[in-house]
Protein backbone atom coordinates (compact mmCIF):
# COMPACT_ATOMS: atom_id res chain seq x y z
CA UNK A 1 0.00 0.00 0.00
CA UNK A 2 1.33 3.36 -0.89
CA UNK A 3 2.57 5.31 2.07
CA UNK A 4 5.56 8.15 2.84
CA UNK A 5 9.24 7.55 2.53
CA UNK A 6 10.41 10.06 4.89
CA UNK A 7 10.45 13.28 6.14
CA UNK A 8 10.92 15.76 2.51
CA UNK A 9 11.18 19.34 4.40
CA UNK A 10 10.52 22.02 6.93
CA UNK A 11 9.18 25.34 5.68
CA UNK A 12 9.88 27.93 7.35
CA UNK A 13 7.91 31.03 6.26
CA UNK A 14 8.02 35.14 6.45
CA UNK A 15 6.38 37.57 4.81
CA UNK A 16 10.50 39.22 5.21
CA UNK A 17 12.38 37.48 2.53
CA UNK A 18 15.78 39.44 3.91
CA UNK A 19 15.61 38.87 7.28
CA UNK A 20 14.44 34.71 6.94
CA UNK A 21 17.54 34.56 4.43
CA UNK A 22 19.67 36.14 6.29
CA UNK A 23 18.74 34.50 9.66
CA UNK A 24 19.92 30.93 8.17
CA UNK A 25 23.07 32.15 6.58
CA UNK A 26 23.95 33.15 9.67
CA UNK A 27 23.55 29.89 10.84
CA UNK A 28 25.90 28.70 8.62
CA UNK A 29 23.94 27.23 5.81
CA UNK A 30 24.17 27.45 2.41
CA UNK A 31 21.47 28.49 0.41
CA UNK A 32 20.30 28.01 -3.15
CA UNK A 33 19.51 30.93 -5.43
CA UNK A 34 16.22 32.73 -4.93
CA UNK A 35 13.36 30.56 -6.96
CA UNK A 36 10.48 32.73 -7.97
CA UNK A 37 7.22 29.65 -7.58
CA UNK A 38 4.60 28.79 -9.88
CA UNK A 39 1.32 26.54 -10.14
CA UNK A 40 1.23 25.54 -13.32
CA UNK A 41 1.53 27.96 -15.92
CA UNK A 42 0.21 30.77 -13.10
CA UNK A 43 3.26 32.85 -11.70
CA UNK A 44 2.89 33.33 -7.84
CA UNK A 45 4.08 36.07 -5.62
CA UNK A 46 6.23 33.54 -3.23
CA UNK A 47 9.85 32.86 -3.65
CA UNK A 48 11.94 30.23 -1.64
CA UNK A 49 15.70 29.35 -1.31
CA UNK A 50 16.82 25.98 0.58
CA UNK A 51 19.34 24.71 2.70
CA UNK A 52 19.71 21.20 1.00
CA UNK A 53 20.73 18.47 2.51
CA UNK A 54 21.98 14.87 2.18
CA UNK A 55 18.35 14.09 3.49
CA UNK A 56 15.52 15.94 3.48
CA UNK A 57 15.85 20.13 3.29
CA UNK A 58 14.46 23.06 5.09
CA UNK A 59 12.82 25.78 2.23
CA UNK A 60 12.85 28.87 3.53
CA UNK A 61 9.62 30.57 2.02
CA UNK A 62 8.54 34.50 1.87
CA UNK A 63 6.01 36.31 -0.35
CA UNK A 64 7.97 38.64 -2.49
CA UNK A 65 5.22 40.12 -4.65
CA UNK A 66 1.68 40.50 -2.71
CA UNK A 67 -0.04 41.81 -5.79
CA UNK A 68 0.05 37.97 -7.23
CA UNK A 69 -1.72 35.14 -5.71
CA UNK A 70 0.37 33.37 -2.82
CA UNK A 71 -1.21 29.29 -3.01
CA UNK A 72 -2.20 30.79 0.37
CA UNK A 73 1.18 31.37 2.31
CA UNK A 74 -0.77 34.75 3.42
CA UNK A 75 -3.62 32.95 5.16
CA UNK A 76 -0.83 30.85 6.56
CA UNK A 77 1.50 33.79 8.18
CA UNK A 78 -2.27 35.66 9.49
CA UNK A 79 -1.75 33.02 12.11
CA UNK A 80 1.82 33.26 13.08
CA UNK A 81 5.46 33.44 10.84
CA UNK A 82 7.87 29.98 11.37
CA UNK A 83 7.90 26.71 10.61
CA UNK A 84 4.20 26.68 8.63
CA UNK A 85 5.42 23.96 6.01
CA UNK A 86 5.51 20.00 7.37
CA UNK A 87 6.01 18.25 4.09
CA UNK A 88 6.53 14.24 3.85
CA UNK A 89 8.03 12.71 0.85
CA UNK A 90 6.17 9.75 -1.30
CA UNK A 91 7.08 7.94 -4.02
CA UNK A 92 3.22 7.37 -5.44
CA UNK A 93 1.50 10.58 -5.78
CA UNK A 94 -1.36 8.62 -7.58
CA UNK A 95 -1.41 5.43 -4.98
CA UNK A 96 -1.46 7.64 -2.29
CA UNK A 97 -4.50 9.96 -3.75
CA UNK A 98 -6.47 6.76 -3.92
CA UNK A 99 -5.66 5.61 -0.30
CA UNK A 100 -6.54 8.99 1.80
CA UNK A 101 -9.39 9.14 0.11
CA UNK A 102 -10.76 5.72 0.75
CA UNK A 103 -9.46 7.27 4.32
CA UNK A 104 -12.76 9.49 4.03
CA UNK A 105 -10.73 12.87 3.54
CA UNK A 106 -11.89 15.28 1.16
CA UNK A 107 -8.70 15.76 -1.32
CA UNK A 108 -9.83 16.99 -4.85
CA UNK A 109 -6.59 16.08 -6.81
CA UNK A 110 -3.10 16.00 -6.81
CA UNK A 111 -1.89 19.87 -7.03
CA UNK A 112 1.43 20.66 -9.24
CA UNK A 113 4.12 22.93 -8.26
CA UNK A 114 7.21 24.43 -10.35
CA UNK A 115 10.19 26.63 -9.57
CA UNK A 116 13.01 27.24 -11.73
CA UNK A 117 15.94 26.32 -9.57
CA UNK A 118 18.12 29.32 -10.87
CA UNK A 119 17.96 31.71 -13.59
CA UNK A 120 18.74 29.96 -16.81
CA UNK A 121 18.69 26.95 -14.97
CA UNK A 122 16.27 23.84 -15.45
CA UNK A 123 13.17 23.74 -13.51
CA UNK A 124 11.56 21.79 -10.42
CA UNK A 125 8.53 19.89 -10.40
CA UNK A 126 6.52 18.60 -7.44
CA UNK A 127 3.59 17.27 -6.49
CA UNK A 128 1.85 17.71 -3.69
CA UNK A 129 -1.56 16.14 -1.78
CA UNK A 130 -1.74 18.56 1.33
CA UNK A 131 -3.87 17.21 4.53
CA UNK A 132 -6.86 19.36 4.32
CA UNK A 133 -7.52 22.11 6.89
CA UNK A 134 -4.66 20.83 9.25
CA UNK A 135 -4.21 23.17 12.18
CA UNK A 136 -0.40 22.93 12.42
CA UNK A 137 -0.22 24.66 9.05
CA UNK A 138 0.30 23.55 5.21
CA UNK A 139 0.56 19.41 6.19
CA UNK A 140 1.45 17.20 3.43
CA UNK A 141 3.09 14.71 1.03
CA UNK A 142 5.13 15.68 -1.97
CA UNK A 143 6.75 13.71 -4.41
CA UNK A 144 10.12 15.25 -6.76
CA UNK A 145 9.50 14.85 -10.28
CA UNK A 146 12.88 16.30 -10.79
CA UNK A 147 15.25 15.33 -7.64
CA UNK A 148 18.83 15.97 -9.08
CA UNK A 149 17.68 19.46 -10.42
CA UNK A 150 17.57 20.50 -6.24
CA UNK A 151 20.44 17.86 -4.67
CA UNK A 152 23.25 18.78 -6.67
CA UNK A 153 26.33 18.97 -4.36
CA UNK A 154 27.13 22.23 -4.48
CA UNK A 155 24.29 23.04 -2.36
CA UNK A 156 24.84 20.64 0.27
CA UNK A 157 28.13 21.84 1.61
CA UNK A 158 27.46 23.97 4.63
CA UNK A 159 29.69 25.53 7.05
CA UNK A 160 27.99 23.90 10.01
CA UNK A 161 28.01 20.46 8.65
CA UNK A 162 24.56 20.19 8.27
CA UNK A 163 24.12 16.40 6.37
CA UNK A 164 20.42 15.20 7.13
CA UNK A 165 16.82 16.77 8.53
CA UNK A 166 16.67 13.92 11.46
CA UNK A 167 13.29 14.94 12.71
CA UNK A 168 10.48 17.65 13.47
CA UNK A 169 8.67 18.48 16.41
CA UNK A 170 5.39 19.29 16.67
CA UNK A 171 4.02 20.72 20.36
CA UNK A 172 0.17 19.97 20.44
CA UNK A 173 -2.02 20.72 23.33
CA UNK A 174 -3.83 17.34 22.13
CA UNK A 175 -1.00 15.27 20.99
CA UNK A 176 -3.18 12.29 20.39
CA UNK A 177 -5.22 14.09 17.81
CA UNK A 178 -2.27 15.76 15.65
CA UNK A 179 -0.61 12.12 16.04
CA UNK A 180 -3.32 10.57 14.29
CA UNK A 181 -3.70 13.02 12.04
CA UNK A 182 0.07 12.44 10.76
CA UNK A 183 -0.68 9.01 10.46
CA UNK A 184 -3.84 8.98 8.25
CA UNK A 185 -2.20 11.12 5.98
CA UNK A 186 1.37 8.88 5.87
CA UNK A 187 -0.25 5.71 6.39
CA UNK A 188 2.49 5.04 8.42
CA UNK A 189 1.78 3.45 12.06
CA UNK A 190 2.80 5.67 15.74
CA UNK A 191 4.69 4.65 18.13
CA UNK A 192 4.88 5.92 21.84
CA UNK A 193 8.04 9.20 22.31
CA UNK A 194 10.70 7.88 24.63
CA UNK A 195 9.75 11.22 26.57
CA UNK A 196 6.00 11.27 26.27
CA UNK A 197 3.85 11.46 23.63
CA UNK A 198 3.48 10.29 19.98
CA UNK A 199 6.87 9.78 17.45
CA UNK A 200 5.72 8.64 13.82
CA UNK A 201 8.66 6.76 12.62
CA UNK A 202 9.26 7.26 8.93
CA UNK A 203 10.58 4.69 6.22
CA UNK A 204 14.38 7.09 5.72
CA UNK A 205 15.13 6.84 9.33
CA UNK A 206 13.43 10.63 10.37
CA UNK A 207 10.89 11.04 12.64
CA UNK A 208 8.05 13.73 13.29
CA UNK A 209 7.40 13.74 17.68
CA UNK A 210 4.32 15.16 18.71
CA UNK A 211 4.73 16.52 22.38
CA UNK A 212 2.41 18.31 24.77
CA UNK A 213 4.14 21.97 26.34
CA UNK A 214 5.75 20.55 29.80
CA UNK A 215 7.44 17.92 27.83
CA UNK A 216 8.88 19.97 24.85
CA UNK A 217 9.72 22.81 26.91
CA UNK A 218 11.75 19.98 29.33
CA UNK A 219 13.70 18.79 26.22
CA UNK A 220 13.95 22.32 24.75
CA UNK A 221 14.81 24.62 27.45
CA UNK A 222 12.35 28.06 25.87
CA UNK A 223 10.67 26.27 23.61
CA UNK A 224 7.54 29.03 23.40
CA UNK A 225 4.88 27.45 20.82
CA UNK A 226 3.40 30.70 19.00
CA UNK A 227 -0.06 28.52 18.83
CA UNK A 228 -0.97 24.99 19.27
CA UNK A 229 -0.32 22.63 17.82
CA UNK A 230 2.65 23.50 15.70
CA UNK A 231 5.54 22.43 14.55
CA UNK A 232 7.84 24.72 16.21
CA UNK A 233 11.42 23.25 16.00
CA UNK A 234 13.94 20.93 13.69
CA UNK A 235 16.51 18.92 14.73
CA UNK A 236 19.65 18.41 12.21
CA UNK A 237 22.26 15.79 12.21
CA UNK A 238 25.95 17.50 11.48
CA UNK A 239 28.88 15.81 10.39
CA UNK A 240 30.97 17.89 12.86
CA UNK A 241 29.66 19.17 15.90
CA UNK A 242 32.15 21.50 16.67
CA UNK A 243 32.59 22.83 13.38
CA UNK A 244 29.16 23.82 14.21
CA UNK A 245 29.85 25.10 17.23
CA UNK A 246 32.25 27.10 15.31
CA UNK A 247 29.57 28.38 12.55
CA UNK A 248 27.19 29.51 15.30
CA UNK A 249 30.09 31.58 17.30
CA UNK A 250 28.20 34.62 16.22
CA UNK A 251 24.58 33.31 17.28
CA UNK A 252 23.02 33.11 20.26
CA UNK A 253 22.64 29.10 21.13
CA UNK A 254 22.09 26.56 23.80
CA UNK A 255 24.11 23.74 24.83
CA UNK A 256 21.43 21.15 25.55
CA UNK A 257 21.62 16.82 25.62
CA UNK A 258 19.66 16.91 22.39
CA UNK A 259 22.66 19.01 20.58
CA UNK A 260 23.18 22.74 20.14
CA UNK A 261 20.21 24.49 20.13
CA UNK A 262 19.07 27.86 18.10
CA UNK A 263 16.32 29.32 19.73
CA UNK A 264 13.11 30.40 17.64
CA UNK A 265 14.25 34.31 17.63
CA UNK A 266 17.34 33.64 16.01
CA UNK A 267 15.52 31.29 13.39
CA UNK A 268 12.65 32.68 11.86
CA UNK A 269 10.28 31.17 14.43
CA UNK A 270 11.81 27.72 14.33
CA UNK A 271 13.94 26.42 16.57
CA UNK A 272 17.35 24.53 14.94
CA UNK A 273 18.69 21.61 17.15
CA UNK A 274 22.47 20.77 15.41
CA UNK A 275 22.82 17.07 16.86
CA UNK A 276 25.85 14.42 16.86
Amino acid sequence: MASSSGLDHVGVCSRDAAALWGAYERLGFTLTPLARQSRGDQPLGTANRCAMLRRGYIELLAVVDPALPDNGLGALLDGFEGARILALGMADSEGNLARLRRAGLEIPGISPLSRPVEPGGPTARFERLPLPDAPEGRVQLVRHLTPEAIWQPRWMEHPNTATELRAAIIVADRPAESAARLSRLSGLALEPDPAGGFALPLPDGARVRVLDPDTAAALFPGLTPPALPAVVAMVLGVAELDRARRALSGVMHLETPAGLMVPQAEAAGCAVIFAP
